[in-house]
């Protein structure tokens, strides 16, 4: 394994093992699935509720920074977010992933300190399509040739800002331990 491998490996884990964390001080009972299940990092279930959970744990570890971030193309956004994405987290089957959940967790570098984001599954497939699109679009439009790729970028928007496509915002989200969609 490479190093930069292992250090990616290494944030991964550390953002995993935070939101086991966060669960048990909510009183959750959560188990890493230790990568035997595709596309689910932890099992999730209320012991008050009954209800189980799939959570998809996606961690970004980054210098702070300005809060905001700008794009040209997509606008304003959370400059903590912006989580890399391949293209099948654009694909949702009701059926399947309607207790799927994805958590964008973002390590501060000098800090060590953690934000969650609980997004529901279904939202996040509809803004990496989106995304997706208008990206393209807009490539197109500026008359460049546009190379299909399977990555895509998770953005978190701001409460009062005007965007070209629907764009989760993050104060909806944040801390969303509730788990509401």
């Amino acid at each position: 394994m490479k190093k930069n491998d292992k250090a990616k490996a290494r944030v991964s884990l550390a953002g995993e093992f935070a939101v086991l964390s966060q669960l048990a001080l909510l009183g959750k009972d959560a188990n890493m699935t230790l990568g035997n299940t595709k596309g689910v990092d932890i099992l999730v279930s209320d012991p008050v509720t009954g209800k189980m959970l799939k959570l998809e744990v996606k961690t970004n570890y980054r210098k702070s920074r300005s809060e905001v971030a700008n794009s040209r193309i997509f606008g304003k956004f959370l400059s903590c977010s912006g989580w890399i994405l391949k293209k099948k987290n654009g694909d949702y089957d009701e059926k399947k992933d309607a207790n799927l959940f994805y958590c964008f967790v973002n390590i501060t570098k000098e800090t060590k300190q953690c934000k969650f984001y609980v997004v529901p599954a279904k939202v996040v497939a509809d803004y990496v399509k989106n995304e997706n699109k208008l990206w393209h679009r807009d490539k197109k439009k500026e008359g460049k040739k546009v190379k299909h790729s399977d990555m895509r970028q998770f953005r978190l928007g701001l409460k009062d800002e005007k965007y070209k496509i629907t764009t989760p915002i993050g104060g909806n989200y944040k801390d969303n331990w509730d788990f509401k969609n």
